[in-house]
């Protein structure tokens, strides 16, 4: 990694990581903070606490980030960062222990340091534990990272913003989607605001349709237990679909700090019609309902496919299709543009065969690296006037040499430094709750799927006359 020798450094911190010994912890929190170590860009100062409702020690704690971080736990940056690892018992009910430990890390710190609290625990936990932040002090000079789903509805969304603000001013709320610290994802506003090519044809008279398509070939397994009370919808849409869309349809910001980015992707949500049950397919894959954990009769769905609209100026009468969904053929990350198709009379007047082919479209891949595949038309090369269907590249790692940093990477950097410009803001959760309503009180029914399919076949009625589009990986 190589980055900028200006790069800010953030201030002492205390890091405590509640849910310390769980997956996330092992998969993205701890590998995370110690490539940020090794790139320079955790603070000059800092300790790591780890909590769990479990139990554990020190020493079990340094053996999970020493597993998580695997062969690169070594050399001099592994044993900074290994040094400043330690453990303490908490829960909701008794947080004198936790209290203590992050009073000890401060001491040993020196000076008056930042808490960053990360819960990484289950939602129905939120509640109880920024209540003991409040109360026991660990919620002074702190700021807090809230993991999703935040609510399951708009009154639970709202309750819980409620009890939050009543410990930790709004400001220091960081409520984390790790999709919106992708490069890919980021590179949305300079491949809009920063082209002259594109900004002025980003919007209806221009763009017929914009897709967001997120399948996954992983089964929901070890999940089940909090899958069963949320589906796809919950787990995915309102928590990480809406929020690239925020990105897509947002108005030029005036500057591109915290505040400019939240206020243009709020009215975006602000403007997202009631979505109904006409406008959603839902699906189940054949086999969930004989998970561990799942009811026999089982009416969560694996699977969703919708249609939304934006009340707005620029994107009045441009549908966005969403989809996701579990047990699917291939894993991606994809955005799509489809622009409207020109007239094309004179190409089938001399039968260059283009009735087969819908229209141009633009994809932004958002996965790791990440890149923009274009399709287009094209004369096929020959004597006579046939078109065919062409595409250009562009790929981070071909064009950059480097991947940046990892999304939680880039998103726990950011909290530290206070930047909450990819965060998003109670107001914008609660409206996108708001516009769920009608569908989480009325929901559609469950269509079955295969395995390694691309959903129910029910899907496509929904696009009709469009057709889904997945460009090849």
């Amino acid at each position: 990694m190589v980055y900028a020798s200006d790069a800010t450094v953030p201030d002492p911190h205390v890091i405590v990581l509640f849910g310390a010994l769980g997956d996330l912890s092992r998969r993205k929190l701890l590998p995370g903070l110690f490539h940020l170590e090794h790139a320079g860009l955790m603070p000059d100062d800092y300790r790591i606490l780890g909590t769990s409702r479990r139990g554990g020690s020190a020493d079990e704690f340094r053996a999970v980030a020493r597993k998580a971080i695997g062969d690169e736990a070594a050399g001099d940056r592994w044993q900074r960062f290994v040094e400043r690892l330690s453990f303490s018992a908490f829960s909701a009910e008794e947080p004198g222990p936790l209290v203590d430990a992050v009073g000890a890390a401060e001491r040993e710190i020196g000076g008056e340091s930042r808490r960053l609290h990360h819960l990484a625990i289950p939602p129905t936990a939120f509640g109880a534990t920024v209540l003991a932040l409040g109360e026991s002090g660990l919620a002074d000079r702190a700021r807090v990272v809230l993991e999703k789903p935040f609510g399951m509805d708009l009154a639970s969304a709202r309750e819980l913003n409620q009890l939050v603000h009543g410990v930790v001013p709004e400001e220091r709320v960081f409520r984390i989607d790790h999709f919106l610290g992708r490069e890919a994802v980021q590179n949305l506003i300079a491949l809009r605001f920063a082209n002259g090519m594109f900004e002025p044809i980003w919007n209806k008279d221009h763009i017929d349709h914009v897709q967001i398509d997120v399948p996954e070939t992983l089964p929901v397994d070890h999940r089940a237990g909090f899958y069963e009370g949320t589906g796809a919808y919950r787990d995915m849409v309102v928590t990480h679909l809406f929020h690239v869309l925020g990105f897509v349809a947002m108005e030029p910001p005036t500057t591109l700090d915290a505040r400019s980015i939240v206020e243009e992707t709020g009215k975006v949500f602000r403007s997202v019609q009631p979505i109904g049950r006409d406008c959603v397919i839902r699906g189940q894959y054949i086999g969930y309902r004989e998970g561990a954990g799942v009811a026999a009769d089982s009416r969560t769905e694996t699977f969703i496919a919708l249609r939304a609209t934006i009340d707005n100026w620029r994107w009045s009468g441009v549908p966005f299709f969403l989809r996701t969904g579990k047990r699917l053929a291939e894993e991606r990350r994809l955005l799509t543009i489809a622009f409207r198709e020109p007239p094309r009379r004179m190409f089938r007047a001399a039968r260059a065969f283009v009735e087969d082919y819908g229209p141009d479209h633009i994809s932004f891949d958002l996965g790791n690296p990440g890149g923009i595949i274009t399709s287009f038309l094209a004369k096929v090369p020959g004597p006579q006037m046939r078109l065919g269907q062409a595409r250009m590249e562009f790929s981070y790692e071909g064009s950059f040499g480097t991947q940046g940093l990892e999304p939680y990477e880039r998103l726990m950097y950011d909290a530290m430094l206070g930047d909450r410009t990819l965060f998003t803001d109670a107001d914008g959760i609660e409206d996108l709750w708001a516009a769920s309503s009608e569908l989480l009180h009325d929901p559609p029914p469950l269509h079955r799927y295969s395995l390694g399919s691309y959903g129910p076949q029910k899907m496509h009625e929904l696009i009709a006359p469009r057709r889904w589009w997945l460009p090849e990986a």
